[in-house]
């Protein structure tokens, strides 16, 4: 089985209990092992156009899923929870997003995936949760630990721990 690290995140209506949800429903399915959770946090809104500040969290699961599979039932999870699909370039906001960060330490450039996530190393909303789940992970295509991306990151501030976690 693959270990995997997924990001979720909500910032529009219930935002925790968005991110709750697709935790549980994550948890759920037959090809999906949640081994741990961060807390969750509040997070300013990263290069998107809006006011509402995001509820995230990442998720440390196995899996035995391919990427491609491990795609399609996140994509589908974000639809049962009221994702619309984006139009545009630009980020909108959302119910519920799960990014596939990191799958093992494969790296895989496909049209409509990119793994390990294009922007991982640029988000303080993801570095600092995978700071909780495995700080010395390295990043397969940068050489550089979670710590060493964290430390790198212009804004690390713009992460406020939200105090509420789901064990599994």
């Amino acid at each position: 089985m693959a270990i995997i690290h997924l990001s979720l995140g909500s910032n529009m209506g219930d935002r925790i209990g968005y991110v709750q949800q697709a935790a549980s429903l994550l948890g759920a399915d037959e090809g999906i092992t949640i081994v741990r959770t961060s807390a969750f946090y509040e997070t300013e809104p990263w290069n998107i156009n809006t006011n509402t500040w995001f509820v995230n969290a990442v998720i440390e699961a196995k899996t035995k899923y391919s990427p491609k599979e491990l795609l399609e039932v996140c994509q589908r999870i974000e639809r049962q929870l009221g994702r619309k699909i984006k139009v545009g370039q630009d980020y909108e906001d959302r119910t519920i997003d799960i990014d596939i960060l990191f799958y093992n330490k494969d790296i895989i450039e496909e049209e409509n995936l990119t793994i390990p996530h294009k922007f991982v190393h640029l988000r303080a909303f993801t570095l600092v949760p995978m700071l909780e789940l495995n700080a010395g992970f390295i990043h397969p295509v940068l050489h550089k630990s979670i710590i060493e991306m964290h430390n790198d990151l212009e804004n690390p501030e713009m992460v406020f721990l939200y105090g509420t976690r789901v064990d599994f």
